[in-house]
């Protein structure tokens, strides 16, 4: 990636292309902008925005396209950030990196090893870009971790009017905590830096254990380990619990061997998920006896590994997703409604039921946002038809003040999200101030946020 330079007025002309269709990695939705544009410069960023006013159209950013919502379509001009990836700078007294926006998840690994340092917690999935995860509040699980934007100490955005804006705890600082999650209604990010940590292991240990057993004791187990998950699968009342321990980077590692790592990642997480969906959706029937047959074979490993290795897992099945942060303390009684759920309508669910917990922060757009949160995901194989299966936890868990994940389906509109988040006019003021003219809009943010 080329930084900004004296130069902010390049020809756009050879930058605008002819738009074609885009769809995101669930599928779930498609468009055709009208443009599209992969710059490789600060510069170039500003010659498209500055076109896209000009021409009267639209302008979005585009990371790996893995939020399942519309929240990065437009019908003008489709802005690919792959092009402004890599390590910009290094802070390694502070410990903080400055990455180009498209910079990959599952590039950091080789990019920060070389200073000793790690994010300080990650998802569960490495392909989205950084300002990608951040601008739509990725998280990982931890009661002590907050979400990727809470590791950000500085971003740099282009903004409607052809300027570059750099926020930072120095420099506009006020507007930090609407810019590290922006949803992408403020500008283009084009750079950001991230306070991480020294690099560490993982103790990973996952075990199956049962449905009752755990959500009973659920806020102890994420309060006293530091990074503690439990799937769910649909028609058993087995879990599949998965408690991570942080040790000093010079531990020993025992990673798992590679025809383990074989067996349990790509034949069972992914080859078996796949083939019980298909089985799944040509019978139905069939799903809660492969559910419980999973539940005997899936799991049960005790590891140590570098943090990202063990924070993330490949994931080769394609699905649709929601997610809602509640507040910690309700998540064993929301789980259990769901369950309640599923079996009153009678549902055949072939993918597990995700549930994490986060650290509150102060970003007005957190799902954590100054509270304790849990996370409950549910998942549809991506050729079945999710709605009325989402919309059906969507009303559940509206009723436990639900936030909804910014990059997943939902159907929360801004008058009720208005009340869910205490900073929601101080978002929307910000957005006023910086897109006035909504360059940076489309029907997504028109919905959450209010044209």
């Amino acid at each position: 990636m080329r930084r900004a330079g004296a130069d902010s007025t390049a020809d756009s002309a050879g930058l605008l292309r002819p738009g074609g269709t885009w769809r995101n990695w669930g599928r779930s939705e498609r468009t055709t902008p009208a443009f599209r544009a992969h710059p490789t410069s600060v510069d170039e960023v500003v010659a498209v925005v500055r076109a896209a006013r000009e021409r009267g159209l639209t302008v979005k950013a585009v990371g790996a396209s893995h939020s399942f919502t519309a929240i990065a379509a437009t019908e003008g001009v489709l802005l690919d950030l792959g092009g402004l990836d890599g390590l910009l700078a290094v802070d390694t007294e502070r410990g903080r990196v400055t990455l180009g926006a498209g910079t990959n998840l599952y590039q950091l690994p080789a990019l920060l090893e070389p200073y000793g340092l790690a994010l300080e917690n990650m998802g569960d999935i490495d392909r989205q870009t950084i300002a990608g995860a951040t601008s739509t509040g990725t998280h990982g699980t931890g009661a002590r971790f907050r979400g990727l934007a809470a590791q950000l100490v500085a971003v740099t955005l282009v903004t409607a009017d052809g300027g570059v804006l750099h926020v930072s705890e120095t420099e506009n600082a006020e507007l930090l905590p609407a810019v590290r999650l922006g949803l992408g209604a403020l500008g283009i990010v084009v750079e950001v830096t991230v306070q991480c940590v020294p690099a560490f292991l993982l103790r990973a240990v996952e075990h199956p254990e049962g449905f009752d057993e755990v959500l009973d004791d659920f806020d102890e187990r994420a309060t006293a380990a530091d990074h503690f998950e439990f799937y769910w699968w649909p028609h058993t009342d087995r879990v599949m619990t998965r408690t991570n321990t942080r040790l000093p980077g010079d531990a020993e590692r025992r990673p798992v061997g590679p025809v383990a790592d074989w067996v349990e990642e790509r034949l069972m997480q992914n080859g078996a998920l796949a083939l019980k969906s298909g089985l799944g959706r040509l019978v139905p029937a069939w799903t809660p006896p492969i559910n419980r047959f999973a539940t005997r074979v899936y799991g049960d490993r005790d590891f140590v590994d570098r943090s990202y290795d063990v924070f993330t897992s490949p994931r080769t099945v394609r699905f649709r997703e929601s997610e809602y942060a509640i507040p910690r303390a309700a998540v064993p009684q929301a789980v259990r409604d769901i369950r309640g759920l599923v079996e009153r309508k009678g549902w055949r669910l072939s993918f597990p039921i995700e549930v994490r917990v986060a650290a509150p922060d102060e970003n007005w757009l957190s799902t954590a946002y100054q509270r304790d949160s849990g996370y409950i995901a549910v998942h549809q194989y991506f050729r079945e038809d999710h709605l009325p299966y989402f919309r059906a936890i969507d009303a559940l868990l509206r009723s436990y003040d639900g936030r909804p994940h910014w990059g997943k389906i939902h159907f929360q509109e801004a008058e009720e999200l208005a009340g869910r988040y205490p900073r929601f006019g101080d978002f929307t003021a910000v957005r006023d101030r910086l897109d006035p003219d909504r360059l940076f809009a489309n029907p997504y943010l028109d919905r959450v946020l209010g044209s």
